[in-house]
């Protein structure tokens, strides 16, 4: 499953990326972030994340908690998010990616092209994709209201 989102801030790319390049900002924008705790520095110098994501089907709410490990950094163009757990089992991929580009204007803008990827069967089928579309949608007109 992918899902990709864009929206035009009318902000700098610097300012847009003090909340889409770390995930303990997430929170504050994005409803299918529940919960964000830094855990540490990889070996690699990648920062990593205890993430619980959860959304709600009809009166049913669906959680997962995923560690999450940033592994593309460029400031205020590129933040890259995948799941990686530190035990030896096989774990279903996701994979965040912020994408930032300034637009040439008169008036100050970038354009954010938010992609979402998993590949896995708990959070799939047609009813959890809409859910989860729904969720990022929300966080995108969430993080408008935030930044303007």
């Amino acid at each position: 499953m992918r899902i990709v989102r864009e929206l035009l801030a009318p902000v700098s790319s610097s300012e847009l990326f003090e909340y889409v390049g770390d995930l303990d900002a997430y929170p504050a924008w994005m409803p299918l972030v529940h919960d964000v705790e830094r855990l540490s520095v990889a070996a690699d110098d990648d920062p990593v994340w205890s993430v619980e994501l959860r959304a709600k089907v009809g009166p049913f709410a669906r959680s997962k908690r995923l560690r999450m490990r940033r592994t593309e950094y460029q400031p205020d163009s590129l933040a890259v998010f995948e799941r990686s757990e530190d035990d030896e089992r096989h774990h279903s991929p996701w994979v965040l990616r912020a994408e930032l580009t300034p637009v040439d204007s008169p008036a100050e803008q970038t354009t954010l092209r938010m992609t979402l990827t998993y590949g896995g069967s708990l959070w799939a089928g047609p009813a959890l994709e809409r859910v989860l579309d729904d969720q990022v949608r929300r966080g995108s007109d969430a993080l408008l209201e935030l930044v303007v």
